[in-house]
């Protein structure tokens, strides 16, 4: 079974665009693509199967929350 995940983060487009994209993943199972928008950054995750599919969710949930708290200090 394959699966599709868009996922949208609002704000910060640019700075998000340029912290993620040295850390593109691509492995056999899964792979992320970034599209910067103007008010968002779109990930748009593809996997083969619902293992793969969480393990790039998680990878991409842990940048994030280094963002954020990156982002207070």
């Amino acid at each position: 079974m394959n699966y599709e995940l868009d996922l949208k983060v609002f704000g910060d487009s640019k700075i998000l665009n340029d912290c993620f994209q040295p850390e593109i993943l691509k492995g056999g199972r899964a792979s992320v693509e970034l599209k910067q928008k103007k008010e968002y950054l779109l990930f748009k995750i593809k996997a083969k199967d619902s293992v793969a599919l969480r393990a790039m969710m998680n990878s991409i949930s842990k940048l994030l929350t280094v963002h954020e708290k990156i982002k207070k200090i």
